[in-house]
């Protein structure tokens, strides 16, 4: 909630997944509630320390805070007020935010609604801490279009059903929904750097505790600056999006994920976008406007069922016995390492671990390869994909994961089994994304790239390819792990 009262002296905004200034909520709460206001980002130690100490995401952030100070110094110095910037923090989050507060002398810190369970507990306790002090925690919606409970069935109740959820989000949404919050208007409450916050600048990787990673290598543009220039790539091409958008080697999506995630570029901006596009009869900014929907959608299961973190939306699926023993962990680990002998699950999930980034295609195929080819339990996967993607979002990987293993909202059928090979040879008839990141079948073409193992010994031996050396042979048979992914969930089901 937002205040009431007329006008604070002091405030401090507590920046998290909402790493820009432009558009942002709790920055132009504050700027209108408060005389002066401060900035501050903390690098929780609590979500830091399980990380490996060389971690795209972590870069990624470091990055975007050297811009997000940049654009506040920017906002102070066109509003006469020099010497703005971002005081940034490392430590238990609560503690450095409340010890903050308290040199600085808020009255209220202001951040936007996270409705993670871990962070909802965080913001529980920085609550108490900050009222036991006398001062007030703020939080505003920032990084979805609806939340919580402002799109809901006509008896009150969460949607289950994306589509009907899509529909009642279409109806709803109009340009009051997608205007900007304008930050710039109100920047002259920006407060000069404080004496208190010692020396401003943003760390370096190495005063944090972690390494430099491929990401500038990979072309990953952080910051608000970065996702400008992704916006304005995809923009120029987002008419063809529905079409482009399932073969992994063409540009077809926007790449905006992870800026979306950590919040260097607002939801808003691209929902409207996709929006104004749609009303002019644009194919493509329809099918990323329903992608976008379905992200508010994930969300919104997460805040009404936090039990679908670690279980199945449908209880009757926790039920479910997944294979298990020494013989399960060699089938994940293959999977992981991309040694299925399957083509196309195998390049995604190369590509996963060379660049953090997995096409959405093949977030499906390599998800169902997982649950319903090897049987293996859907968490395993989840956590997997938790641990390598740059975009990482709690709702959005659980959703998609529950989605792919049938125990979830709107989920695919259980019957419905992608086939790898198939999907290979529609979504990549030519193994150009396959040769990209599996180079050792690039003397193959269609259809034995495809399946390597079906492949004239004319055609492995020309392309100095041997099966079971050079690549392996499948660690499973499709058409026999689908009848055994059958009689798993028809069991569960009957239980």
């Amino acid at each position: 909630m937002t205040p009431t009262t007329p006008v604070l002296d002091r405030a401090l905004v507590w920046f998290r997944r909402d790493l820009r200034a432009d558009d942002h909520a709790a920055l132009y709460a504050a700027c209108r509630g408060a005389r002066q206001v401060y900035a501050v980002f903390v690098f929780d130690t609590d979500i830091l320390a399980p990380l490996p100490r060389a971690d795209r995401r972590v870069e990624f952030i470091r990055d975007s805070l050297v811009d997000l100070d940049a654009q506040l110094r920017a906002l102070g110095q066109s509003h006469g007020v020099p010497d703005v910037g971002l005081i940034v923090r490392q430590g238990h989050a609560v503690d450095e935010v409340a010890r903050l507060a308290g040199q600085l002398r808020v009255q209220a810190v202001y951040a936007a609604h996270d409705d993670e369970p871990a962070a909802l507990a965080r913001d529980a306790a920085a609550r108490g801490v900050l009222a036991d002090a006398g001062r007030s925690l703020y939080t505003v919606k920032d990084h979805v279009i609806f939340e919580r409970d402002e799109v809901m069935t006509a008896t009150g109740t969460p949607y289950s059903v994306f589509t009907p959820y899509k529909n009642a989000w279409l109806k709803k949404v109009d340009s009051f929904y997608l205007r900007a919050y304008p930050v710039a208007r109100h920047a002259a409450s920006l407060a000069r750097w404080p004496d208190a916050a010692g020396d401003p600048g943003v760390p370096s990787l190495v005063d944090i505790g972690f390494e430099t990673t491929d990401l500038h290598t990979l072309r990953l543009p952080s910051g608000s600056t970065g996702a400008d220039e992704l916006l304005d790539d995809f923009l120029q091409r987002i008419d063809d999006y529905g079409r482009a958008r399932d073969f992994p080697a063409v540009k077809g999506p926007s790449y905006l994920g992870v800026h979306l995630r950590f919040g260097t570029v607002s939801i808003r901006r691209l929902a409207r976008e996709a929006w104004q596009r749609v009303q002019a009869a644009s194919p493509g900014a329809e099918v990323w406007l329903s992608e976008l929907i379905w992200r508010d959608f994930y969300h919104q299961v997460l805040h009404h069922h936090p039990r679908v973190v670690g279980h199945a939306f449908k209880p009757e699926y926790d039920a479910i016995k997944w294979e298990h023993g020494k013989h399960a962990d060699a089938l994940f680990a293959a999977w992981c390492e991309g040694r299925t002998g399957y083509p196309l699950v195998d390049a995604a999930m190369l590509q996963l671990r060379l660049t953090g980034y997995m096409h959405n295609r093949l977030r499906m195929v390599s998800a169902s390869f997982l649950v319903k080819d090897l049987g293996l339990d859907w968490r395993r996967g989840e956590a997997w994909f938790a641990q390598w993607l740059n975009d990482f979002d709690l709702a959005a990987n659980n959703g998609g994961w529950q989605w792919a293993a049938s125990t979830g909202c709107d989920a695919q059928p259980y019957f419905r089994i992608f086939n790898p090979l198939s999907q290979s040879e529609k979504f990549d008839p030519e193994g150009r994304f396959i040769k990209r990141y599996l180079p050792v079948l690039a003397g193959l073409d269609a259809p034995a790239i495809h399946a390597p193992w079906k492949a004239k010994p004319l055609e492995l031996q020309a392309a100095g390819l041997v099966i079971g050396r050079d690549y392996p042979e499948p660690i499973v048979d499709h058409d026999i792990a689908r009848q055994r992914t059958l009689e798993r969930f028809a069991v569960a089901r009957r239980t």
